[in-house]
């Protein structure tokens, strides 16, 4: 198959080749940490163009403004509504049903970020639970890195099990026509396998490990929830708007609504809400405020490093593999299904998997006529969602939620580096790909 552009390259060189050193040369830069990455992404996508990879216009193409409306409208509404004090308010009423445990409070927040990010998109889910974890690690004086890390797996964990959780699961059950009862009668058995075999194993590295004074949790248990709502009136607007944006968003096919104008229009109404009785002057600082607190080094990485993935996609490499991987196979549906799941898990650990979904899915539908026609594919969709999804536990990169959660804790001074985060964290995605290549054979090959 052969590249989607044909770009003037600069010295005549393949496009496929400049674009593929151009995206390892920034990731290698980003792994390093010696330049922020949102810099390291903004110059790699402008040497995509320059290099001729991509015009201008392609470029911009490259960018899924979908996701970056989302985040910024989310980041938007939590930044609003924190000043009501609610996240507060949960994270007390959070510790205090756990009766102050470390790891049970780890537990309780890793299963709750899954159930959410079940409905919610991911990121949409991190960027509400962060905010009460720092404050619960905080009162707990425990340190916040396990907590944060075990809720970047559980949010990729818990998107994968619906259509509407992860970006790559609305890709395949639209152009695959596929409902969102049938995502959860497929994928969900084995999401919850995972999420139980994941929260045992973090529980190992760190959950026996953590430990709080008694002081401590006399003091967090001796706490009134209420006490820490500061904006009652807030409160009530934010549950409200929150509440709607929610179900918008499970909502979001029928209404035809994408997430990321469903979270800025949300956003929009809350600082109206939050501003309107204020002089103009006071107003407009408010909204200044709230739109400093927007994590915009997170922004704008993600709007370099779509160029640059951009550029790879359309160099032809990700199609380059994906032809490989299918004509490997040899046509047996089987091995066909376990290399989709293990290939899409380490390309989603180190290249975004928005792209790679979309190339993969016109390959899978290709071969069809081979297993009978398309009714007979199903098993294929089900392991590039398990492979694409999970996958991106896998390294600091992979994941849109990922690097939010990152993003968070540098703004509060947490280390959350990319190998400390991948010591832990690929070994657990690997398990995780195991358990679903074993259910994958049970489900569709076994019986």
């Amino acid at each position: 198959m052969q590249s989607i552009f044909h770009p003037d390259v600069l010295f005549g060189l393949d496009p496929m080749w400049t674009s593929t050193i151009l995206l390892v040369v920034v990731y290698v830069v980003i792994i390093t940490e010696r330049v922020n990455r949102a810099i390291i992404a903004l110059l790699g996508a402008g040497l995509m163009i320059q290099f001729g990879v991509l015009d201008q216009t392609e470029a911009v193409k490259g960018i899924d403004f979908n996701t970056i409306a989302l985040l910024t409208g989310m980041m938007l509404l939590v930044s609003v509504s924190r000043k009501s004090g609610m996240f507060q308010f949960v994270a007390i009423w959070s510790a205090k049903r756990a009766k102050a445990v470390p790891w049970r409070v780890m537990l309780m927040l890793s299963v709750t970020t899954a159930v959410l990010s079940a409905f919610l998109d991911n990121v949409t889910t991190v960027l509400l639970i962060v905010p009460v974890t720092l404050a619960v690690t905080k009162a707990l004086d425990v340190p916040p890195f396990p907590f944060l890390f075990s809720e970047v797996l559980a949010s990729n964990i818990g998107g994968t099990a619906t259509l509407i959780g992860d970006p790559p699961n609305i890709l395949i059950g639209t152009q695959a026509k596929l409902s969102f009862d049938e995502f959860v009668i497929h994928l969900a058995p084995a999401i919850v396998l995972v999420l139980v075999v994941q929260a045992v194993m973090t529980h190992l590295v760190w959950g026996q490990k953590l430990r709080a004074t008694a002081e401590a949790e006399a003091r967090v248990m001796a706490m009134n929830e209420r006490d820490a709502i500061e904006d009652w009136r807030l409160l009530k607007q934010s549950l409200v708007i929150l509440a709607l944006v929610m179900a918008a968003f499970v909502l979001a096919r029928p209404l035809q609504l994408e997430p990321g104008t469903i979270a800025m229009f949300g956003a929009a109404v809350l600082m109206l809400l939050d501003t309107h009785e204020h002089h103009p002057a006071h107003q407009s600082a408010r909204v200044t405020q709230t739109f400093n607190e927007v994590e915009w080094i997170t922004i704008f990485f993600f709007i370099g490093l779509f160029i640059v993935v951009h550029g790879v996609e359309v160099g032809g490499l990700l199609q380059r593999l994906a032809e490989l991987l299918v004509k490997a196979t040899g046509g047996n549906k089987e091995i066909t299904a376990y290399a989709i799941l293990w290939a899409s898990a380490f390309l989603s650990a180190i290249v975004d998997n928005i792209p790679f979904v979309a190339t993969m899915i016109p390959l899978i539908k290709s071969t069809a006529p081979a297993y009978g026609g398309l009714e007979n594919i199903e098993p294929l969709w089900w392991a590039l969602s398990l492979g694409a999804c999970l996958g991106g536990n896998g390294t600091l990169i992979g994941a849109s939620a990922n690097l939010t959660v990152a993003g968070l804790a540098d703004r509060e001074g947490i280390p959350f580096r990319f190998w400390t985060y991948t010591f832990y964290a690929f070994p657990m995605m690997l398990v995780s790909i195991a358990i679903c290549q074993i259910y994958v054979w049970l489900r569709y090959f076994y019986f």
